[in-house]
């Protein structure tokens, strides 16, 4: 696989991305499609300071401390959907011979199945939270940004998007039906709030856009 740095330049992320290599793939690439809406929330933040904007000095403060660490897990959160994927693979060479080795295996790919879905529904976490963030920001944001702030949301959603996408293809591997659909149904609710929540921040901009 891939040796994947968040130190690395875009053309080589993309480069590699692009290539026959299974890592990144699209959980990865859902990561850092999010840390660039946190980007685009955190330079909306920075373009709103100062005396013209003190009505929104703690949210503008709180909102930039929460893009950073924002950014900051995703970059875990790519790490861990690329150790993920290992894991699985690792688990489907496992020796199948004998009915104990059968069973190992099971175990084994269930259970990286189960990690392997928990990265993504994590992700879709963090997207909430930088959508919950840009919102706050959102009404008294500098005009000049405000598309800027709505290509957030944007980004944001579509990065929660891909996450749904990359957790529903490892739900069948989990062995458990029940499970599955539980993950299901949090994992859809998850989305609803999130794109109501991305479409509000849009409506807010091009509101304002225009006044």
């Amino acid at each position: 696989m891939n040796d994947i740095s968040w130190e690395q330049s875009i053309r080589s992320f993309i480069g590699q991305a692009g290539s026959a290599d299974p890592t990144p793939g699209g959980g990865s690439v859902a990561a850092v499609v999010a840390a660039l809406g946190a980007a685009m929330t955190s330079m909306v933040g920075r373009l709103s300071q100062g005396d013209k904007f003190a009505l929104i000095r703690p949210q503008v403060e709180e909102t930039l401390a929460e893009m950073n660490r924002l950014s900051a897990e995703c970059e875990t959160l790519m790490h861990a959907d690329i150790a993920s994927f290992g894991r699985y693979m690792d688990a489907l060479r496992l020796p199948k011979a004998t009915d104990e080795e059968k069973t190992r295996r099971r175990d084994a790919l269930r259970e990286a199945a189960a990690q392997a879905t928990a990265v993504p529904l994590r992700l879709m976490a963090q997207c909430r939270e930088g959508l919950t963030h840009t919102l706050r920001i959102a009404e008294g944001a500098n005009k000049n940004v405000l598309s800027d702030l709505a290509i957030a949301a944007i980004l944001l959603e579509a990065a929660a998007r891909s996450a749904l996408l990359t957790a529903e293809i490892n739900f069948a591997a989990l062995g458990d039906p029940q499970l599955a659909e539980a993950y299901a149904g949090q994992a859809n609710e998850e989305m609803r709030r999130i794109a109501d929540m991305a479409g509000e921040a849009q409506d807010i901009a091009r509101r304002r856009m225009r006044e």
